[in-house]
């Protein structure tokens, strides 16, 4: 690296530790009403209004549409003019899109909100970790991603054990009250971030391109099979846990809050063997537990079965999210982060688009269990594929960071 690009680093590096606290304070917010908002919307269709099983599987899938349109949107808009701002605008856009609900109108609006929210959302989600990122080096990368994105499980936990208690205690208009106030007090945390340099200019380049010389094509291509799994078994979740194994709404909260409890300390956990023992490993560790899910989900007969089942899929996501991304960021300059992560949650909001919507159209044809069995088989495609996966010869090889190295594109000098 040249010694321009050794000072950046250096500069990046220093500035990290101003990051994480207002970074994760506000993600933590930003995802209780993420969190929250998943179960009270999806009961409100199935309890309130009587919604069908692919009604309720079309809203999940607006909002991977979200995902879908936003993650690139908010990576190459925040590459090009900085990410502090957008990051403000973010967390109040997620806020409006909470706060159409409060007067619970018609199902068309509900339904066309879970495409706004997961809009903001992901762009919130990806700017933060694009900015933890670039101001890593190679050999800390992984924990510093880690602790941005267990303060934001943190957040998922306590917005799913909140769902419950405030549905029981406030109702379904209030819910949405509460939930609406929360991302507008994480913006004005958002404040205490310090100003960023100017983003670099790089070249224009095609996405498809960009992928491939950095060896993620694999890697991606599996990650919407995962996802399209993953999304496809539990968006009705909530309405099987409900109709065919009578579980309360409080209880629900519970066990599902059990997801993103794991996250908190399997995504440091993980974030550290990374840094250890290479990306690679990790990551496939999430994609096999991932293929292993929806056959637990397809024997559950019971609270305790469903537990493990949250459990699973906390560790599976933690394990798969910290190496993918702490991969990703190795292999691609600081400049282009924002876009290759947004890229990465396009192909997640890419397979949770169309999974729900098989989900949805399978369940009256071959029962819930066959429809976790059948996502079980989509998973396992994903798995083999990545696990075929070769990396070009430029770049960290094996993905295991040495214990003083930098990232060896910081300076934007190979992609």
């Amino acid at each position: 690296m040249s010694a321009a690009g050794e000072a950046l680093a250096e500069r990046r590096e220093q500035s990290r530790p101003r990051l994480t606290l207002p970074l994760a304070s506000s993600a933590v917010l930003v995802a209780i009403s993420s969190g929250g908002l998943g179960m009270l919307v999806q009961l409100f269709l199935a309890d309130e209004r009587g919604a069908s099983t692919f009604l309720i599987s079309a809203a999940a899938s607006l909002g991977s549409v979200g995902v879908l349109v936003g993650s690139y949107f908010w990576g190459k808009l925040s590459d090009r003019a900085g990410r502090r701002l957008f990051l403000v605008l973010t967390a109040l856009g997620m806020a409006g899109s909470i706060a159409v609900l409060i007067p619970l109108p018609g199902n068309g609006i509900i339904v066309a909100s879970s495409f706004a929210r997961a809009f903001m959302d992901v762009g919130f989600a990806s700017m933060s970790l694009a900015m933890i990122s670039a101001a890593s080096q190679t050999a800390t990368r992984a924990r510093g991603m880690s602790y941005n994105s267990s303060a934001r499980s943190l957040g998922f936990a306590l917005g799913a054990m909140g769902a419950g208690i405030v549905l029981e205690k406030l109702g379904y208009r209030n819910g949405f009250v509460v939930m609406s106030v929360l991302p507008v007090i994480a913006a004005s945390l958002l404040f205490r971030l310090p100003r960023e340099a100017r983003p670099a200019i790089q070249p224009r380049k095609l996405a498809w391109h960009a992928l491939r010389e950095a060896g993620l094509t694999r890697l991606y291509f599996g990650t919407i099979l995962r996802q399209f799994s993953t999304n496809g078994a539990f968006a009705l979740l909530y309405v099987y846990m409900g109709k065919e194994l009578g579980i309360s709404p409080i209880l629900m909260g519970t066990v599902s809050s059990l997801n993103t409890l794991t996250q908190v300390v399997a995504l440091v956990a993980f974030g550290w063997v990374a840094d250890r023992v290479g990306r690679r490993h990790v990551f496939l560790l999430g994609f096999a537990m991932s293929t292993i899910l929806p056959c637990v989900l397809a024997v559950a007969r019971n609270v305790p079965m469903m537990a493990l089942s949250f459990v699973i899929l906390g560790i599976a996501f933690s394990s798969l999210y910290i190496g993918s991304t702490a991969h990703i960021g190795d292999r691609v300059p600081p400049e282009r982060l924002g876009t290759m992560l947004g890229l990465f949650e396009m192909a997640r909001g890419l397979g949770g688009l169309l999974g729900p919507l098989l989900a949805g159209a399978i369940v009256p044809l071959i029962g819930f269990r066959g429809m976790f069995l059948t996502m079980a088989g989509v998973s396992g495609i994903g798995f083999l594929l990545v696990l075929g996966e070769r990396f070009p010869s430029q770049g960290p090889r094996s993905g295991v960071p040495k214990p003083n190295a930098r990232s060896p594109v910081v300076d934007g000098s190979s992609t």
